[in-house]
């Protein structure tokens, strides 16, 4: 089994939907990367930092799911990392409340030293600076995976462009592919995104699945039907963790091998959702992801007849 170095944020979310409100509470994407990983038993380390404000039980329960957390700095003087949010009545689009990067801003990433020769990396959303950093500490990964977003696009578009051409997965959703790439259909964006650097682009499309390209071949893996979703915050991260975990765990880093990792980070992701934060990842058994993957392939599986 494959080492995976997780790098992201952990934080605190403060999160409003149709459904209910919290005050502060357990987030940020190395949290739910982490958490969705754990489900696979890899060896995981988490880089990020933290405040002397974010509770030690949280660093414990991390611990507790099989995560490394000997360089998850603790500025003892600072405060964690803070996002707050208001979703729509569609669950799709948010407002950004309040960002407060506190001990992030300053944030310097250090590899353990017995993960520098993972196998593995999964690069969370972070500055690209942040994460040319951990690309430059390790010895010989053979599968990078890189997250992303617009507002990197938008404000540091030459290092981002730097992390893209060393990485071999970028995760996007559909309107950060047309961005990046300035094509609207995702066909041609993924072709243009993969003359940049990496050799397999995966396109999340929320509540309408994901879309894996690599070369001229592409699948499609549906997003679960909900009958309830009260809280899409850390999704993306989840499905991130589920893909990431998947692949570490399998060492198989085929596009055929893809085309599971990709239906396990939608499992994991449909789970995400149905609480608030990590509320259900925190609760989630085994079996339950088991009997979550039947649903995905009795969805997807038919018989047909060509002639």
């Amino acid at each position: 089994m494959s080492k995976l170095v997780i790098v992201g944020t952990v934080a605190f979310d403060a999160i409003e939907t149709p459904f209910g409100k919290t005050d502060k509470i357990l987030g940020g994407a190395a949290t739910y990367i982490g958490l969705a990983a754990s489900q696979f038993n890899v060896e995981g380390a988490i880089v990020s930092v933290v405040g002397g404000d974010f509770p030690k039980e949280y660093i414990q329960m991390l611990e507790s799911k099989g995560m490394d957390v000997s360089e998850l700095e603790i500025v003892a003087d600072g405060k964690t990392f803070f996002w707050s949010g208001k979703y729509h009545n569609d669950m799709n689009s948010r407002d950004t409340l309040a960002t407060e990067l506190n001990v992030l801003a300053d944030f310097s990433p250090k590899v353990p030293s017995a993960y520098k020769s993972a196998e593995v990396v999964m690069l969370g959303n972070l500055h690209p600076l942040v994460q040319l950093s951990v690309i430059d500490q390790m010895e010989n990964p053979k599968l990078i995976v890189l997250d992303t977003m617009n507002f990197w696009m938008d404000n540091t578009l030459d290092e981002l462009m730097q992390v893209i051409a060393k990485v071999d997965v970028i995760t996007i959703n559909d309107e950060e592919a047309r961005q990046l790439s300035g094509e609207y259909s995702l066909v041609n964006a993924s072709k243009k995104i993969m003359r940049m650097g990496p050799k397999y682009v995966v396109i999340k499309k929320g509540e309408h699945g994901a879309l894996l390209f690599h070369g001229d071949e592409m699948f499609y893996a549906p997003a679960l039907p909900l009958a309830e979703v009260f809280d899409p915050t850390g999704a993306g991260d989840t499905f991130a963790g589920g893909f990431s975990g998947f692949l570490a765990k399998t060492e198989d880093y085929s596009f055929a091998n893809m085309k599971n990792a990709i239906i396990y980070g939608a499992a994991l992701a449909s789970f995400c959702v149905e609480k608030f934060g990590t509320e259900r990842m925190l609760q989630l058994s085994k079996k339950e992801v088991h009997q979550r993957l039947q649903q995905f392939k009795s969805l997807t599986q038919f018989d047909i007849e060509l002639t």
